[in-house]
């Protein structure tokens, strides 16, 4: 049973994954590079949970509790040392990925070690850390504190007893999960990538403008939000990554439209730069 989980990054992944273990009962360790973005990641977490309390999703007590379960550091060693499962939430970078499972599990011999990401090889990471049967992929979904869903990815040698343990810790944490086996953009972003990239050479070919594109997908097929603001949301750099490695991986349905180059180039990457598909204030 999981009771500690360290999890590597502070930012929006991260300090939404610590909040939902924490808030699950679990103590948690939450790590990034410098204080200030160690900061910045609580005061993320305190604002969600303050927009809880206000809605009544949440009670005083569990509010105070939660933020009483979660350490913060900016050691490495210290917040890996002792926890059940370890999670990484860095960039979408395998170097950097590969270098903290190599890390954790000399330091760690008995966590599972998880990665959140949204489409690198899991077989390939779990690899590094010389015990892969051990290491899963676990991709949340922004913002994880509201989203249901949670997909365990299995890499070529990741053991029945870890998906299980995986399987166990997503329930625990309130979310659904599905488990996939690990390839290029696994279900979920595979699915994501095809319908947000078509999207965008929709509006490169002037068939209609984003705000039409989503609204056909959000009232003709019920989806939550339009492949256009999802992608703002997600960020257009992060995206074009992603269907950069997917088209290395899987061929040409997903490589990159120019416009969606052309946009990161000038720096409209969405909502965090105020302007993608969208203007925001």
């Amino acid at each position: 049973m999981t009771t500690r989980v360290a999890v590597l990054g502070a930012g929006t992944m991260g300090n939404g994954i610590a909040q939902v273990s924490a808030v699950s009962g679990m103590q948690v360790c939450m790590r990034d590079l410098d204080q200030d973005a160690v900061d910045r990641g609580m005061a993320a977490i305190r604002k969600s949970l303050d927009r809880l309390l206000s809605k009544d999703r949440i009670s005083s007590d569990d509010h105070a509790a939660a933020l009483g379960r979660i350490e913060t550091t900016t050691s490495f060693d210290e917040c890996v040392k002792g926890a059940d499962l370890i999670v990484e939430a860095v960039p979408e970078k395998m170097e950097l990925k590969v270098e903290l499972f190599q890390r954790a599990a000399a330091l760690n011999a008995d966590a599972i070690l998880a990665t959140n990401t949204s489409s690198l090889s899991v077989t390939e990471i779990a690899a590094a850390s010389g015990r892969p049967e051990t290491c899963i992929g676990l991709h949340f979904f922004n913002p994880v504190p509201l989203m249901k869903l949670l997909e365990i990815v299995r890499g070529l040698r990741t053991s029945d007893a870890t998906v299980e343990k995986a399987r166990a810790y997503a329930e625990t944490i309130g979310k659904e999960p599905i488990v996939v086996n690990d390839w290029p953009g696994f279900a979920t972003s595979r699915l994501g990538i095809i319908l947000g990239c078509e999207a965008i050479r929709m509006v490169e070919q002037g068939v209609a403008s984003p705000a039409d594109i989503d609204k056909a997908m959000e009232l003709g097929y019920r989806h939550p939000m339009g492949p256009l603001k999802l992608t703002d949301l997600v960020g257009l750099d992060v995206r074009l990554h992603i269907m950069e490695h997917l088209h290395a991986e899987l061929g040409e349905q997903f490589r990159p439209p120019a416009l969606l180059r052309q946009m990161v180039r000038a720096g409209k990457l969405g909502r965090k730069t105020g302007e993608g598909f969208y203007t925001y204030e």
